[in-house]
């Protein structure tokens, strides 16, 4: 059964949403006022959720290309939210109706890799160009091939963090299609890097050394006829600790 955005249904209590550490800083990145925002690929709508519960006058669309989970959160969200204050899109990322919705958009993409937010990306984009868009971003890994990606489209950098949670490292970059020559996205981060405590130069530095090991790994694999070359990663990499 195709869920029902439409159907005008009163909430009878208020939720209160417990989400993770990585989806609170998603969150907390969510400043601006925008008028439309995507919550994709988000641990099933409960990020979305979060941002319902905050005051600000907004749509949170909620987007899942799987039917019967976009009906359990449709039935969730008639119990909690005013039905004015959401809706809910059966789709793939990449086919996202922007174009019907009037106003600043922030798309925020999480829980998968960064190979596949490109695709994601590079699709809306094209679809969307004349549009204001923000993408919000906290890939499980390909974080340098997404930020080479970001750079080709000149999209520029409002925001970027950097968080440990469960012995996993996830940056969290908020991006803008609009150009902006004093805000020019980094190939491995700039702010990321800079530290305020002891506790966060010690995951900077922790994060720094996991990612120059794995891509030396994959540099061993070059030298055997594995694998592609990947010194300059390194080197850019090697780069941050000078």
């Amino acid at each position: 059964m195709k869920p029902n955005c439409n159907a005008s249904v009163k909430p009878s209590l208020k939720i209160n949403v417990k989400i993770s550490k990585r989806l609170q800083n998603i969150q907390q990145m969510v400043t601006s006022q925008y008028d439309h925002i995507w919550d994709c690929c988000c641990d099933h709508g409960l990020l979305g959720c979060a941002l319902l519960s905050r005051p600000d006058a907004t749509t949170v669309h909620f987007v899942d290309i799987v039917p019967q989970l976009m009906a359990e959160l449709e039935s969730k969200l008639h119990r909690f939210y005013p039905s004015s204050t959401w809706k809910t899109h059966c789709l793939d990322v990449e086919q996202l109706p922007l174009a019907q919705y009037e106003g600043k958009h922030l798309i925020i993409i999480a829980g998968i890799g960064g190979d596949l937010m490109i695709e994601f990306i590079e699709a809306i984009y094209k679809q969307h160009k004349e549009l204001n868009i923000d993408f919000l971003l906290c890939p499980v890994h390909h974080q340098f091939p997404l930020r080479q990606t970001l750079i080709a489209l000149d999209f520029s950098l409002k925001h970027e963090v950097l968080i440990e949670e469960n012995r996993r490292f996830y940056e969290i970059i908020l991006v803008s299609t609009t150009s902006d020559e004093n805000n020019k996205i980094h190939p491995v981060g700039d702010n990321i890097w800079q530290s305020q405590s002891s506790q966060q130069s010690e995951i900077t530095s922790k994060y720094l050394n996991k990612t120059l090991n794995h891509y030396q790994r994959i540099q061993q694999g070059f030298h055997q006829g594995k694998t592609n070359d990947v010194q300059y990663i390194i080197d850019a990499y090697h780069a941050v600790a000078r």
